[in-house]
């Protein structure tokens, strides 16, 4: 299948619900926590270096969530960022319970989201939330008593815009009879294309579309593949090239590729800087 870029001007920027622009490099901050997503980090000091580091490079958009420690994400960044720079947009997630490390069971419940949401204000030390994201739709749940639960928070003055994660276009409408849906949050990246079809209702709908797990995987991304021919073409690395793709892709797309290194950090931000040709974007589109 070829995928067509959508603009060919790629700005750096995209304005979430009108009012918040961010570059279009953000920070994911669910590594800054222990194994498996849970509990604090081996290293703490090192887990706030990197929250720092991550501003300083330019990553004005940080994505993170009640359920990454759970609570530990959250925590740490106000350890290390606040008070906040001007300008700072943090996205936060509620719909996900953490019974044990392995286990991530969506819990949709208007009275469990409204807690959540207190506790995140808490630990982020904030009087208003910039995103607020349903981390998963609760099945066993009416969706619209979890978009109405949204909906009332929104009207409170305790989150400012609202975003959904892992939808289809169908619950993403669904949603949207409901409440003003500003990003959605799906699982994209070069070699696993699944949700294309959301990411273009996104693009023509003006929605930010922010793919977790944003780096190329698999056959394509090996040593020796075309991922990798590409970045040795360009001087760069891989996850470099997945990311540099992915920002080409569409204006709409905001990659978070996330990490507990602050070398690791560095590479990622030089993805910002780096230029596919036509022919690099087509050949590489054509792996999805």
């Amino acid at each position: 299948m070829e995928i067509r870029r959508d603009d060919m001007s790629d700005p750096a920027t995209f304005t979430l619900g009108g009012d918040l622009t961010v570059h279009r490099l953000g920070f994911g901050a669910m590594r800054l926590t222990g194994e498996l997503t849970w509990g604090p980090p081996a290293d703490p000091e090192e887990a706030r270096k990197v929250a720092r580091r991550a501003v300083e490079l330019g990553a004005d958009f940080i994505d993170t969530a009640d359920s990454y420690g759970p609570g530990t994400s959250e925590e740490l960044l106000a350890e290390a960022l606040y008070p906040y720079p001007r300008g700072l947009v943090i996205g936060t997630k509620a719909g996900q319970s953490r019974p044990s490390a392995r286990e991530w069971v969506p819990l949709g419940r208007p009275e469990y989201l409204r807690q959540q949401c207190e506790l995140s204000l808490r630990r982020l030390r904030l009087e208003t939330i910039d995103l607020y994201q349903l981390h998963r739709i609760d099945p066993l749940v009416p969706a619209a008593e979890q978009f109405g639960a949204l909906a009332r928070l929104q009207q409170e003055g305790k989150i400012r815009h609202i975003g959904l994660s892992e939808v289809t276009v169908a619950q993403l409408e669904e949603a949207r009879s409901v409440i003003d849906v500003v990003s959605v949050q799906n699982l994209y990246n070069l070699t696993d294309r699944r949700h294309e079809d959301v990411l273009e209702h996104c693009a023509r709908e003006n929605i930010a579309f922010i793919p977790w797990a944003p780096v190329a995987r698999g056959e394509h991304a090996r040593q020796g593949g075309p991922v990798a021919d590409v970045a040795e073409q360009l001087g760069a690395t891989p996850a470099q090239v997945s990311l540099a793709w992915l920002l080409r892709r569409s204006p709409v797309v905001i990659p978070i590729p996330g990490t507990s290194s602050v070398a690791h950090l560095e590479e990622n931000a030089g993805a910002a800087r780096l230029e596919l040709s036509d022919e690099q974007f087509e050949r590489l589109a054509k792996l999805g």
